[in-house]
């Protein structure tokens, strides 16, 4: 079987898709504060990879962790319904 560029060209737009849509939503996120579009954030975080060696990474986790936690974090002691929601 012989596979064209047009192939790996497909596969690379599906995995980038996926990519996008598990994102945390962070560099989304930074781009709604900032006003700009989301594909400058997102380039300036693989940028800004390459000049810090991946130093702000853990600066993105925190910020995705946050992000997702939000709520809990605004308020810790917030009473909840049942034993089981976290």
């Amino acid at each position: 079987m012989i596979v064209g560029p047009t192939h790996h060209l497909h596969m690379f737009n599906s995995v980038k898709t996926f990519f996008e849509q598990q994102a945390f939503g962070v560099c989304e996120w930074w781009a709604n504060k900032l006003n700009v579009k989301t594909e400058q954030v997102r380039l300036s975080f693989i940028y800004l990879s390459f000049i810090t060696a991946g130093v702000h990474l853990v600066a993105y986790l925190v910020m995705a962790f946050v992000l997702e936690h939000k709520e809990r974090i605004k308020h810790p002691f917030r009473k909840r319904s049942t034993v089981w929601e976290l």
